[in-house]
């Protein structure tokens, strides 16, 4: 569990730094959204 946890921490430090702006962020958090969206429509039957 610690493991998941460390890694987990790991990959959000990695996805934040690669922002170079808050709006970058932003924009980063706001398209993962989206693609879960998607996603989850592709899922309905």
């Amino acid at each position: 569990m610690r493991n998941i946890i460390v890694l987990a921490v790991v990959a959000v430090s990695l996805a934040v730094s690669a922002c170079n702006t808050v709006s970058g962020a932003g924009k980063d958090v706001e398209s993962v959204g989206g693609a879960v969206t998607d996603t989850a429509e592709d899922a309905k039957p």
